[in-house]
């Protein structure tokens, strides 16, 4: 009942100036388990004035971090790591009753917190700027990292975790403050999550509730100065409008619908597995799910029929027990998924297994993992973000068309390919139009190389270097130490270098 009890205690409150307090917010939005819709909780939407206030806070909070040494900000992020390692089952629990994930995913998602933080622990001590060889003798020319000052980072609720120190961490080692806007849906969660940065500056992290308002003041004032968004294309637009009215920098990740092409020179029986995670992780609500496949014609039955044994063995249930698949996190977010599945039949599409709802769950967001074949180019099922367990299957008759179909989408998050032919890995690494692309291996990420898409997926990137530059300026630095005389540069300008008009 430790979460449970931890719900009821942060129900409307909100993490400002290093601490938990009441918000006077006057509406709240309730909580529900995804897997037995129970209430959990409630949280606060915060009215202007809170929000104000944090932001206020946050901006005197830096000025404490920005002069620390790099060491002595490495040192404490490492210790937030070391504890999270140490400490990981509250919060894996609070997070499996929030948003309905399996207990050994939300696990996973608390250790991969702790590898970005070290991650960006150390890359900050390393990346604080260049050295360049002056263009003048006896200069001396170098760049250097500043902070942008204070980040607001939007929250979805698939990955609320690793997502936020994804961001979070690189911000902070660049010598930010953070304020965290969560999803409705797992707000609970991360204010939990909170505990484990106490040895943070007060105020250099915080927590403000509540919905699409709050965000929207957070990203509009201008004390705040930088946004990381994750979310919808449309709200991903919207705050892409109101960032660039100021040129304040934003990092947008913004849906994905990702290929999956298996060819015949793949080994079946990984194929198969591979294309189950990747199409069923996180019961589908994965930005980088698998969503649209596109299997060669030769083997095209047989992976079919692999894939609905594969299907079948999943296990579904309430993530708390022994289960590979929890519930959709919304009833929302079911009744999306079902009408998608709906359209697919209408469309032509033939389901294979699943398509329905589990007969022996009569409670919870609960949906069947789900496989269609007879799926064509032109179906919704493959032009949209399903956000839930379902591997459409498209024939194609070779490499080509499968690289033409992968790249005909607005988005351009991951792609997937199993082949062991390499000419078509390289081909694929050169040709498929995405920000990531896994062959043989669905679904991985490495802290240390950049995350991100093209297209309507978004623009930036998470993790590795380019993660942290999202949150510093660059400052070209010039200096003279004798200040010596600069006369082939300065005024008056010669007679030599003046206009004179061509003889005739």
């Amino acid at each position: 009942m430790a979460a449970l009890d931890d719900f009821a205690f942060l129900s409307g409150k909100i993490y400002v100036g290093g601490k938990y307090v009441a918000s006077r917010a006057s509406e709240r939005f309730d909580v529900i388990d995804p897997a037995t819709e129970d209430k959990l909780g409630s949280i606060a939407d915060c009215p202007d004035d809170e929000v104000d206030h944090a932001i206020d806070v946050a901006n005197d909070a830096r000025g404490v971090w920005m002069a620390m040494d790099a060491r002595s900000r490495a040192v404490i992020l490492h210790d937030i790591a070391s504890a999270l390692r140490q400490g990981s089952r509250p919060f894996a629990e609070c997070l499996t009753r929030e948003e309905g994930k399996p207990f050994k995913e939300s696990t996973d998602e608390v250790s991969w917190c702790a590898t970005a933080i070290d991650y960006y622990a150390e890359l900050a001590r390393h990346e604080t700027g260049r050295l360049a060889g002056a263009t003048v003798p006896g200069q001396f020319h170098f760049s250097v990292k500043e902070p942008l000052g204070t980040i607001v980072i939007i929250l979805p609720f698939n990955y609320p975790l690793v997502l936020l120190c994804w961001e979070a961490a690189a911000a902070l080692a660049g010598g930010n403050s953070v304020i965290i806007k969560p999803h409705e849906q797992t707000s609970l969660t991360t204010l939990k999550f909170m505990e484990v940065f106490a040895g943070l500056p007060a105020g250099l992290l915080q927590v403000v509730t509540g919905g699409a308002r709050v965000g929207q003041r957070l990203i509009a004032s201008p004390k705040t100065h930088g946004v990381a968004y994750t979310g919808s294309v449309a709200v991903g637009q919207a705050v892409a409008r109101t960032c660039a009215e100021s040129f304040k920098p934003s990092l947008i990740e913004a849906s994905g619908n990702d290929p999956f092409i298996v060819m015949p020179s793949a080994p079946l029986d990984m194929a198969v597995r591979g294309a189950a995670f990747a199409a069923y992780l996180n019961c589908g609500q994965v930005c980088t799910s698998a969503e649209r496949f596109y299997v060669h014609e030769d083997i095209h039955d047989a992976f079919v029929e692999g894939l609905v044994a594969e299907a079948r063995k999943l296990r579904i249930g309430n993530g708390l027990g022994a289960v590979d698949l929890g519930p959709l996190a919304t009833s929302r977010q079911r009744d999306r998924f079902e009408g998608l599945i709906a359209r697919a039949r209408q469309q032509g599409a033939k389901v294979e297994t699943g398509g329905g709802r589990p007969a022996a769950l009569n409670r919870g967001w609960f949906v069947e993992p789900t496989v269609l074949s007879g799926v064509t180019p032109d179906m919704e099922i493959l032009n949209e973000e399903p956000f839930g367990p379902v591997a459409p299957i498209c024939k194609v008759k070779s490499f080509d068309e499968a690289i033409t179909l992968a790249n005909r989408s607005r988005f351009g998050l991951g792609a997937n390919l199993y082949s062991l032919d390499m000419d078509e890995a390289f081909r694929a690494v050169r040709e498929i139009e995405s920000g990531i692309l896994w062959v043989n291996a669905p679904l991985l990420d490495n802290d240390a190389l950049p995350f991100g898409g093209r297209k309507l997926s978004g623009s930036g990137r998470q993790l590795g270097p380019e993660g942290l530059a999202q949150f510093q300026n660059t400052k070209f630095v010039m200096i003279d130490p004798k200040a010596s005389n600069q006369d082939f540069w300065w005024f008056p300008y010669s007679k030599a270098e003046s206009f004179e008009p061509a003889k005739s």
